[in-house]
């Protein structure tokens, strides 16, 4: 298993250092993503313009040799514009189906919100259950399947806010926040004379990926981290500041991203520190705060932050007993 995760860890930081060589000073991100590429689930990025979210996914794209696909969002977009569509071939006599955008590996869903509710639906199929159904026929999604859909989190106007259900499905919500002066710095340097996202080369196989992600689920969890998980997540229905805590499969989802996240730091076993760092972007999307919470001007990170501080931390000596040799 030792050997699984060094790959695992190792195909990280070829990762990491490539898509770094076009994105500033954002590893901690770009380690999210390949927890989320990993553990088969998606992400949205909420933040505001001009941050580089298209041009983190066509990086990440690139250095793990995956076809990419861009889709904006817009009111008049239809579930057929990104499914795909049949057409009929006067030569042949029978349709003829042209695929989507969605027949991509990454896809990246731009100003998501601006999507009506049957196209983010016919998204929502791709998500969860990684294929498209069209003229009555399912067809099978290329793996590895990750979508990037983005939010603009200031301008609401003529938006459609994704229901509790979409949200649900996004395996975790990332912020990739203004760079500070020195990383803005670099990006001016950086972008001087060309884009360097133009000489970026695969440095993983998507095959690789697969492979990867299942020795991810090799990754061993100590009873009493099984434990903190739970007490993590029934803490969050528990308290009267949140009108609806995470769900079954927020836990579940804490628990896969905590084995991804331990593999890409090089360790056969979760710690409570890789919790920890995942509560906010795995849970806060999934939750749904109280009024009351609301009218004290307190956001549903701060509720999360509290319940941390308030559910105890396990202690033991060898994190690692009991795994399997």
């Amino acid at each position: 298993m030792a050997a699984n995760v060094g790959a695992v860890a190792e195909a990280g930081r070829r990762v990491t250092e490539s898509v770094g060589r076009v994105i500033v000073g954002k590893e901690d991100v770009i380690q999210l993503m390949l927890v989320a590429l990993f553990t088969q689930g998606h992400v949205l990025l909420e933040d505001v313009p001009g941050i580089g979210k298209t041009t983190l996914a066509k990086a990440l794209a690139r250095s793990l040799g995956c076809s990419f696909r861009r889709i904006q969002f817009t009111p008049d977009l239809l579930p057929s514009d990104i499914t795909g569509v049949s057409v009929f071939n006067q030569d042949s006599r029978q349709f003829d189906f042209r695929p989507g955008p969605l027949f991509a590996q990454i896809v990246l869903a731009d100003e998501i919100n601006r999507a009506g509710p049957r196209t983010q639906s016919a998204l929502l199929e791709a998500m969860q259950e990684r294929q498209v159904t069209v003229d009555g026929r399912t067809r099978l999604l290329e793996r590895p399947f990750l979508v990037l859909a983005t939010q603009n989190p200031i301008e609401l106007e003529g938006t459609f806010p994704l229901p509790e259900a979409q949200l649900d499905r996004f395996l975790l919500r990332l912020k990739i926040g203004y760079p500070d002066d020195g990383e803005e710095r670099a990006i001016l340097r950086r972008f001087r004379a060309d884009d360097p996202l133009e000489d970026l080369q695969p440095v993983l196989e998507a095959e690789d990926a697969l492979a990867l992600a299942r020795a991810c689920r090799e990754v061993y969890v100590h009873d009493v981290v099984e434990e903190y998980i739970v007490a993590l997540v029934r803490a969050t229905r528990q308290t009267e500041d949140l009108a609806l805590g995470a769900s079954p499969r927020g836990s579940l989802s804490l628990y896969q991203c905590a084995q991804a996240l331990a593999a890409l730091e090089g360790r056969t076993y979760v710690l409570p520190d890789d919790i920890q760092r995942l509560v906010l972007p795995v849970l806060a999307h999934r939750l749904i705060p109280a009024a009351k919470m609301r009218l004290r001007g307190e956001s549903v990170d701060d509720v999360l932050d509290a319940v941390v501080e308030r559910v105890p931390v396990p202690v033991e000596e060898n994190w690692a007993e009991g795994a399997p040799a």
